[in-house]
């Protein structure tokens, strides 16, 4: 099977770098087009390639790494998927400015960090993504660590842990057959409803745990 990823900032990069780490073959793209990507095909070598957005939604595995403002529109955009696998990386999360009032709200415990939570009416991010994405094989991944630590799978002694949730069984299983060829120790939230809450960042209860496979 052949994979894209939509999105190359600090997640989608980093999700290419372990990756390209485990020689594992991929597409990756942008809002601005392959040749910016230049500087990071060149670290990540010959197994990475740059394509358009059209292109990494074509592969056999998508996996979504855009910002949560950018969502509906980079993957409405898109053709019908086909029973291909959409793999959701996304938290219903905003950046925000640091001169803006928002960075000094009281009542967001997440303003220390430069964001906030985006309100979605008590659903969980994913359900929303999944309807964007009708055709799909659907699974959540990737989300629920810092993007940062993704680089690298294999880390003090062990593997690295990352939580998948979905309601197609075939599409888990392949999703846990990548992760694991990366390096990565997937655990099985179960269905999507179920797993997605809790994984999600910022306040899923397994939001931003980190643990480690010895």
């Amino acid at each position: 099977m052949n994979i894209g990823i939509i999105g190359a900032g600090a997640l989608g990069s980093n999700i290419a770098r372990a990756f390209a780490n485990a020689g594992i073959p991929a597409v990756i793209s942008n809002s601005r087009g392959p040749e910016s990507l230049a500087g990071l095909i060149k670290e990540l070598g010959p197994t990475i390639k740059a394509g358009t957005t059209e292109e990494a939604a074509k592969a056999d595995i998508v996996i979504v790494a855009v910002r949560w403002v950018d969502v509906k529109r980079v993957l409405g955009e898109l053709p019908a998927w086909n029973g291909r696998i959409v793999v959701d990386g996304t938290n219903a999360v905003e950046w925000i400015a640091p001169d803006s009032p928002d960075a000094k709200d009281p009542t967001n415990p997440l303003a220390a960090y430069g964001i906030k939570a985006v309100d979605l009416g008590g659903r969980h991010s994913s359900s929303l993504v999944r309807e964007i994405v009708r055709g799909a094989r659907f699974v959540k991944a990737f989300n629920h660590v810092d993007a940062s630590v993704l680089a690298e799978s294999e880390t003090a002694g062990g593997q690295r842990v990352l939580f998948y949730s979905g309601d197609d069984a075939d599409a888990k299983t392949t999703v846990r057959s990548l992760l694991e060829k990366a390096g990565f120790f997937g655990v099985d939230l179960g269905a999507l409803d179920i797993g997605g809450p809790l994984a999600s960042l910022p306040f899923g209860p397994l939001g931003g745990a980190s643990f480690i496979k010895i």
